[in-house]
């Protein structure tokens, strides 16, 4: 008897559905609570939970209130006028406008990570960019475009994005800002060091790839994380010499050689090491 007043009710969900007398996504959301089992099965599991996701969707819209639309409304609105008018705008205020952007995207990521996390990240990575983003548009805005004014902003966002990802435990954020730092250093040296040979590239970024590996063995027993992102950038900073070369100096021959060398080391160095840097990381 059941299973008859199952029949019966999903073909009169699918009337519904052909006749338009419910939106597509409330009767799919209906099929779906109403479906066998073998339907179920036989329908993939991304197509339903899209469907119940926009069912539910509708059903937040319809029954938001007043008070909530004048919200919405009223907050895109306000960001409106904020990219409208921007330019005009006192630089001290420009200044709070955009902290007061990243500190929202951030602590409404930070919030969202608990209940979804790819989104949470997504909110706080658009945080980080509006920091880096909105400070160099008020340089060049302002007339300060030298390289000293940018490579200072730069170094600012990486120790921000350091500091960040530590304390909120996000590794990906930790290890963006220290490749930024790598880019500032490197950018210093392309700036105050004119056409150095190939032993004092090596002589600029081996001593820190050995600092951050040591680092790593220290770190390790207080922050497993922490130590994997540190030996990440000592691996990074292994082949910097070479990056380095190929961007502002052309030896192509000589660069392919010292490469080659450099994998077959740094190969040989984390075979003889393997028990200890795994135990650093792991």
């Amino acid at each position: 008897m059941n299973e008859e007043r199952r029949q019966i009710i999903v073909k009169e969900i699918e009337h519904w559905s052909r006749s338009k007398l419910l939106p597509e996504q409330y009767c799919d959301f209906l099929l779906n609570l109403y479906a066998d089992q073998d339907e179920e099965r036989s329908s993939p599991r991304s197509k339903r939970e899209s469907s119940y996701a926009v069912a539910k969707a509708f059903m937040a819209v319809q029954r938001a209130s007043g008070k909530q639309w004048l919200l919405t409304f009223g907050f895109f609105t306000l960001i409106s006028f904020v990219v409208l008018y921007f330019n005009a705008f006192h630089p001290l205020l420009q200044i709070g406008v955009s902290l007061a952007g990243v500190v929202g995207l951030l602590w409404f990521g930070q919030k969202l990570r608990k209940r979804n996390a790819a989104t949470g990240l997504a909110l706080t990575g658009a945080g980080m960019l509006l920091f880096l983003g909105s400070g160099l548009y008020m340089l060049q805005l302002h007339g300060y475009d030298e390289w000293g004014w940018k490579t200072s902003l730069l170094g600012l966002c990486a120790i921000f994005w350091i500091v960040y990802g530590i304390a909120a435990k996000l590794p990906i954020f930790h290890l963006c800002g220290w490749v930024a730092l790598l880019l500032v250093y490197a950018w210093l040296l392309s700036n105050y060091m004119e056409s150095p040979s190939w032993y004092e590239t090596q002589l600029y970024w081996l001593p820190l790839a050995a600092l951050f590996g040591w680092s790593c063995w220290f770190v390790h027993r207080w922050s497993k994380q922490v130590s994997a992102v540190l030996f990440t950038v000592s691996a990074l900073l292994w082949f910097m010499p070479e990056l380095y070369a190929m961007l502002f100096i052309d030896e192509p021959i000589f660069l392919q050689l010292m490469l080659l060398v450099k994998i077959a080391v740094g190969g040989g160095l984390l075979f003889s090491m393997r028990k200890q840097w795994i135990a650093w990381v792991a």
